[in-house]
């Protein structure tokens, strides 16, 4: 017996892709475009993460490279609230990009000039209230993302943000982010009424992953467990996000030392510079972000193989666990 498929859904159709399973696209370079052509060749949407250094050549070199790898559709993530993202979607959109996603600011000035070029938006959103700004801005993907994510993210659970934002933004389909690295999630997202997945903690140990060495093998030892939302990496970088938004890192001494003492070390990096290099010797000097699914991170692995066995759990799930629990409910009303 082959093994079951996961179901085409609505994002199948609109990005003309087969898996509804999107990669999560990573600032920093960590999100390269062979990591985007590795998740599209297998059949999901893969997203190359847009802004690094400000600098549009990066975003083009990695766009081009993603289309060496692949004739299948890929796109690009940008963080909307920086000055260069405006410059950024540009230069995806000449290069014929369709698919642009944004996340942290206000959709509404960036939807227009996309669909003028031909290009579907995604908007992330961590609040239920930002996710009506978004539909209403016309966006043709909401991404609710839950405080599991790694990264930047917001304060609410992704069990209940996602049914609440379907709910909210119907008929836009909703593809549903944060926690998510196994087929069970996948499973519940989708039974949640998400239309597909938004994962990036799974593919930070992937051979295509542009994270470093000691990233991806922080990653590949943590649990659940070992992940902190906090904002004390961003005060110590001297970066700043909006108000509703955290950081969550894999927890290290640092994170240990400073957390809840925001205000003082805010003070501290005022007035003597950068305090996380010198924590403790051998401290990596950049946070390594990371999600609650870092669990689910056990080895090394090729993303288009993540993507193929994503799908297949998933599917296997939906298949085993509906027909137990349908068949139990049969059994009980029949008695």
């Amino acid at each position: 017996m082959s093994d079951p498929m996961l179901a085409r859904t609505r994002i199948c159709d609109l990005f003309g892709i087969t898996t509804p399973i999107l990669n999560a696209p990573m600032g920093g370079g960590d999100a390269p475009g062979e990591l985007a052509a590795a998740v599209s060749r297998a059949g999901g949407l893969g997203m190359i993460g847009g802004t690094t250094v400000g600098d549009t050549q990066w975003l083009v070199e990695q766009i081009r490279r993603a289309r060496d790898l692949t004739d299948r559709p890929f796109g690009v993530g940008l963080l909307s609230q920086r000055p260069n993202c405006e410059r950024l979607m540009h230069a995806a959109l000449d290069e014929g990009v369709k698919v642009i996603g944004h996340s942290f600011a206000d959709p509404t000035p960036f939807v227009a000039p996309a669909h003028d070029a031909g290009a579907l938006v995604i908007c992330q959103v961590r609040t239920l209230a930002a996710a009506v700004q978004a539909a209403k801005a016309g966006v043709d993907v909401v991404t609710a993302q839950g405080t599991e994510a790694g990264g930047h993210t917001g304060f609410v659970s992704t069990l209940a943000l996602v049914p609440a934002v379907v709910s909210a933004v119907a008929p836009v389909p909703v593809v549903a982010a944060g926690g998510i690295g196994d087929g069970r999630a996948i499973a519940a997202a989708l039974l949640l009424g998400a239309e597909g997945v938004w994962i990036g903690t799974r593919f930070l140990a992937t051979r295509e992953s542009g994270v470093s060495e000691a990233h991806k093998a922080a990653v590949i030892g943590a649990s659940a467990d070992d992940t902190i939302l906090t904002d004390v990496f961003d005060i110590d970088a001297g970066t700043s996000w909006p108000a509703d938004v955290s950081g969550r890192a894999i927890r290290d001494e640092f994170s240990d030392q400073w957390h809840a003492r925001e205000q003082e070390l805010r003070e501290l990096v005022e007035r003597d510079g950068s305090q996380h290099a010198s924590s403790a010797p051998g401290a990596p000097t950049r946070a390594f972000w990371a999600g609650e699914a870092s669990g689910f991170v056990t080895g090394r692995e090729e993303a288009g193989e993540v993507v193929v066995n994503l799908a297949r759990d998933a599917a296997a799930v939906l298949a085993a666990r509906s027909a137990a629990l349908l068949g139990r409910s049969w059994a009980g009303e029949q008695a």
